[in-house]
């Protein structure tokens, strides 16, 4: 009967009956659905309303593996075949677009006007901007340009019912009222499914230097120190990304953690910068500077770092984002470090010394992940930082919880959803304390 009824609301080809198998990272659903239309989208929604039938939004599928303890629901709303631009104002600096649209694909419409959305998150050729919205999804370069949270000026969403709404405006002087966009974003789609973006955008930089600097073991602790006296001198860093060993060893070759720090601004600006890092870096610390398309390729490789739940390994790995006070970052990576090697599991981590987002990915004895994450949480909550299980198989994460403690406003959050999805129908048990 729903097959029926959906075939009668799309064209055939916009369902598919193919991925209702077991999927090891679960959020799978028994059909898929591929509306090209926010009419269509709230229809189907409609539809699922009021049959009460689960439904989970997907974009480019690389964060299959986040959240949810269900292997499958009843539709997978997949965006894949919704992208492409609303609406451009290149003079204002704003941009709004369909939410199957991906990062790559914006970033290239923009670049022929020398124009960027300051937005580096992993897999840019997959991700799409409704899933970074959704899960508030950011890159080393939040240090200087913010999260997704921060970048956007308004919504278009469709509520749980069939309803279609609107967030914000398409002005960045847009200051009326509460800002409900924040509300959605991050959310990770248990409120509403996001149909169109408005973004604030970004002058491309003149000129861009990536200073790689490693540190050995006698230097690190000489590492906070750097960090600290460059945050209170008048430069500028756009990234002060700390990579683990291993990571450094596999990006830039070198034995020891890396600092990665970006530099984007006009050609005088930056070289004064470089300059002045090479000057002041610590006693034995190598360095290495890459430069304008060098560096964009390097952030590239980067940007592959992570998980992303559409490959097919995807399922033995393990990641996980910690959330600290920035100065806090070298000690929880070199504990993460220490723990990964009792274990003996590959480590690759990085973490953000000017925004205090660590990320963590493990490959080994999938046995040891829950201790693993036990002890990481443990010493976390020492230094006041909260854990969250960003990428893990559906077993550990029906074991495990994601998001860790509830928040004491948790009756606020479970409050909202039962007053915008009282079905519960999108995306259960995805969310914060099961929501």
């Amino acid at each position: 009967m729903v097959l029926a009824t959906l075939e009668s609301l799309l064209e055939k080809e916009q369902i598919s009956k193919k991925v209702g198998d077991y999927h090891p990272l679960g959020n799978n659903g028994s059909l898929v659905v591929y509306p090209k239309s926010e009419d269509q989208i709230s229809t189907l929604l409609h539809y699922a309303y009021e049959q009460g039938l689960s439904v989970i939004p997907e974009g480019g599928g690389t964060k299959r593996g986040f959240g949810g303890i269900k292997p499958n629901a009843d539709l997978v709303l997949s965006l894949s075949e919704y992208g492409g631009v609303v609406e451009y104002s290149e003079g204002d600096l704003t941009l709004t677009v369909k939410s199957g649209t991906t990062i790559k694909v914006i970033q290239e419409y923009l670049r022929k006007n020398k124009q960027m959305l300051p937005l580096d998150p992993s897999w840019p050729e997959w991700a799409t901007i409704g899933g970074v919205m959704a899960s508030n999804d950011s890159g080393p370069k939040r240090c200087r340009y913010g999260s997704a949270r921060d970048l956007v000026i308004g919504l278009r969403l469709v509520y749980p019912n069939g309803e279609v709404i609107r967030t914000g405006g398409k002005v960045v002087k847009n200051v009326a009222g509460y800002d409900m966009n924040k509300l959605f974003i991050g959310s990770m789609g248990t409120l509403a499914v996001m149909s169109e973006v408005t973004l604030k955008l970004r002058p491309m930089p003149k000129y861009e230097a990536l200073v790689l600097l490693t540190f050995t073991e006698a230097v690190l602790a000489n590492l906070k120190n750097f960090i600290i006296t460059l945050q209170d001198s008048f430069n500028e860093p756009h990234s002060l990304e700390i990579l683990n060993p291993s990571l450094n060893q596999q990006s830039n070759g070198h034995n020891g953690y890396g600092l990665a720090i970006a530099f984007e601004d006009v050609k005088e600006a930056v070289e004064y910068q470089v300059k002045w890092t090479e000057q002041h870096k610590p006693e034995g610390a190598i360095m290495h500077v890459l430069y304008k398309e060098d560096a964009e390729r390097w952030w590239t490789s980067f940007s592959h770092i992570s998980h992303n739940s559409a490959e097919e390994d995807s399922a033995r790995v393990l990641g996980l984002k910690i959330a600290s006070n920035n100065m806090d970052v070298i000690d929880i990576l070199s504990f993460c470090e220490q723990a990964a090697h009792k274990r003996k599991l590959q480590i690759l981590s990085h973490g953000g010394a000017g925004h205090g987002i660590s990320r963590v990915f493990l490959r080994g004895d999938e046995s040891e992940y829950i201790d693993f994450i036990e002890e990481i949480r443990t010493f976390s909550k020492s230094k006041r930082a909260h854990v969250v299980i960003q990428h893990a198989n559906l077993a550990l994460r029906q074991q495990m919880d994601v998001w860790g403690e509830k928040p004491l406003y948790f009756s606020l959050l479970e409050g909202i959803k039962r007053a915008v999805d009282p079905q519960w129908i999108l995306c259960p048990k995805r969310f914060v304390g099961g929501i």
